[in-house]
């Protein structure tokens, strides 16, 4: 059987932790990890739609245990069914999650705090999280809220829509064209150095127990970024004073 990475003293987000001897929150590259397979969807559909998916999933995942390291949490927009996924993965006998569609939770702030924090408060303490399509200036409070790593595939995905990711913004080449003759493969490049930069300032935030200045600085980026925090902020206080550094 595959060995599975393993969570030590990680207690929640905003403290160091550990995945296979590497520091959270971490990159982590495809090519490391071998995904179970499983049953996607769109994010805003039927739940008759949903279900199904996420009975899919769990049986490929069931199938694949043996040979698979990474599960996917499915579940679509309804809390209820990821939760589930995730118990039923945890029984098969994973401990590393990937949440499912990331990009269509970017812009659903509500959503997203309570899917994240629900997921941590329902999971083993061995458990990690791994984010999908993650923006950059998201990585810094998705770490806040628990998140232990993110896919360098989300750099590949942004580069083929033309979109420089840097610390602060997203920038459409097309409209802003900052880099006028850049091949994709260069474009790519440039995201995962930038994606490298940010794990490092949060790894060094972190060390000086200022996550917190970081995250608020980086609130102000997208409309998106700060009504997450304001709504983290408003219905997850108990968690935060449990779980997380308030510097």
């Amino acid at each position: 059987m595959i060995k599975k990475f393993e969570i030590k003293s990680h207690d929640g987000p905003g403290r160091i932790g550990k995945t296979d001897g590497k520091l959270t929150p971490r990159i982590f590259y495809k090519d490391e990890l071998n995904i179970a397979p499983n049953e996607g969807s769109a994010y805003n559909v039927d739940r008759e739609i949903a279900e199904f998916n996420v009975k899919e999933t769990l049986k490929l995942a069931k199938e694949n245990v043996d040979t698979c390291d990474i599960a996917v949490i499915q579940g679509s927009k309804y809390l209820d069914l990821r939760i589930k996924c995730l118990k039923k993965l945890e029984e098969i006998g994973y401990n590393g999650f990937i949440i499912a569609n990331g990009d269509a939770l970017l812009t659903n702030p509500r959503d997203l705090v309570e899917l994240i924090v629900n997921l941590k408060k329902e999971a083993k303490k061995s458990s990690y999280f791994i984010y999908s399509f993650a923006e950059l200036s998201f990585m810094p409070i998705l770490t806040y809220m628990g998140i232990d790593g993110f896919l360098s595939d989300s750099t590949n995905y942004y580069s083929h829509l033309n979109v420089l990711q840097t610390p602060t913004k997203s920038y459409d080449l097309n409209s802003y064209p900052i880099y006028e003759d850049i091949t994709q493969e260069e474009l790519e490049n440039k995201n995962i150095e930038n994606m490298e930069f940010v794990i490092k300032e949060i790894h060094a935030h972190m060390k000086n127990k200022s996550l917190r200045n970081l995250v608020e600085e980086r609130s102000g980026t997208t409309p998106q970024n700060i009504s997450t925090l304001k709504i983290l902020d408003r219905t997850c206080m108990d968690y935060l004073l449990e779980f997380t550094q308030l510097f």
